[in-house]
């Protein structure tokens, strides 16, 4: 026994160096050089379905990614699991921890589902930080930089986090990792002064799509996306008229917020977007929950004093499932991201095969959930209203 003990703690006081010896040498990583997410893209709309696809410009001999997908020969199934990720709080606001499978009950467009997969937040998250690096934020842009970090500071060990800020374009400074130094080294490698070349304005909703597009492909377990921005969007033209957020006849083959929501509820990404303009002061936690069921998009909000680029924030991350926080309100950037990440640690993700005839695919485009817990008086749980499910998969 005594020799069994001199071994162990002798293999342990081998291996402790070694794991500090590979973290060091993790930290001394390179720093991968920006990677620009748009450029090539090529927007194509499926005037089938209506749906956005989206390519590269591709060099002779190449396939092109839609040619690949459309290939009869591919293996395509019929049923894919939906998966949801969720959060359970007390009527005070305290998270529920320690629930269980039996503990939920999920519907699907009415009909209650048999849930196949749960996490009680086991699995490390994915989080992809999206800085606005666009002129607009240049006086906000140290504390954005500075509330990156306090996000970094907050996640968890083994949690992986990537990088990308955008202005007109986009760019991926950091793919996923869990070495929180090459995180802070790509954080500060945003620069809003570099991007004044950028001419064509913000393109928030465009740079929220590519990361979601390009970063998340494959990856299990819960999928965030943190954004940090005024909300000033250049790039869709959006306003209050329900018709700037869907395609146009006279340019179908552009993106729209639609599209970027399409997307989030099919990859069943949430979205927390952080602001660094004032709260509105309808717009409390209170109101925001009393409309989450409902679109944010109505033409009364031009009564309620709410820019429509505010508004069109909280309408992301209401159809995400995630949350809405102002920058200038937490007392400290630590408290603020801390709260983010406690939320994202507490979450609890559940998957389901959607019942359906065993000799027909799911039907495609929008589907309502429904998410409840049983034997929890009080609780609320919060999660996105619908999945969306491609035409074409």
């Amino acid at each position: 026994m005594r020799l069994f003990l001199a071994a162990s703690l002798t293999l342990s006081l081998i291996a402790a160096p070694n794991r500090a010896q590979a973290q060091a040498q993790q930290s001394k990583k390179q720093l991968p050089k920006p990677q620009e997410l748009d450029s090539g893209v090529v927007w194509q709309r499926d005037p089938a379905t209506g749906e956005l696809r989206v390519s590269r410009k591709t060099k002779p001999g190449e396939t092109a990614p839609e040619e690949a997908a459309a290939n009869p020969a591919a293996i395509r199934s019929t049923t894919q699991m939906v998966s949801v990720t969720c959060s359970v709080t007390t009527a005070e606001g305290a998270n529920v921890p320690g629930l269980k499978r039996e503990d939920f009950r999920v519907s699907d467009d009415g009909v209650e589902q048999k849930i196949a997969y749960f996490d009680a937040s086991t699995q490390p998250a994915n989080v992809a930080i999206v800085i606005d690096a666009s002129p607009s934020v240049l006086r906000d842009s140290e504390d954005i930089k500075d509330a990156a970090n306090a996000l970094i500071d907050a996640l968890a060990p083994l949690d992986q986090a990537a990088v990308v800020d955008f202005s007109e374009h986009t760019y991926m400074q950091l793919p996923f990792t869990d070495v929180r130094e090459l995180m802070r080294r790509a954080v500060a490698r945003v620069n809003v002064q570099e991007l004044f070349s950028d001419t064509g304005g913000s393109n928030i909703y465009e740079a929220v799509y590519l990361a979601a597009h390009e970063l998340f492909p494959g990856r299990t377990g819960r999928k965030t996306i943190v954004l940090l921005t005024d909300g000033q969007d250049s790039g869709l033209g959006l306003t209050l008229d329900p018709a700037s957020t869907m395609p146009s006849p006279a340019s179908p083959n552009r993106l729209t917020f639609d599209d970027v929501s399409r997307l989030l509820a099919a990859e069943n990404i949430q979205v927390f977007a952080v602001s660094t303009e004032n709260r509105p002061k309808i717009m409390t936690a209170a109101w925001l929950a009393s409309h989450a069921g409902e679109t944010l998009l109505a033409q009364d909000a031009r009564k309620q004093g709410i820019p429509a680029y505010t508004l069109f924030l909280a309408e992301l991350v209401r159809r995400s499932g995630g949350q809405l926080y102002f920058l200038r309100e937490a007392r400290t950037l630590a408290d603020s991201f801390l709260q983010i990440a406690q939320k994202i640690r507490a979450e609890y993700t559940l998957g389901y095969y959607p019942r359906q005839d065993a000799a027909e695919p799911v039907r495609a485009g929008w589907h309502g959930l429904r998410i409840a817990v049983v034997d929890q008086p009080g609780a609320s749980v919060s999660y996105r209203a619908a999945y969306y499910v491609p035409a074409r998969q």
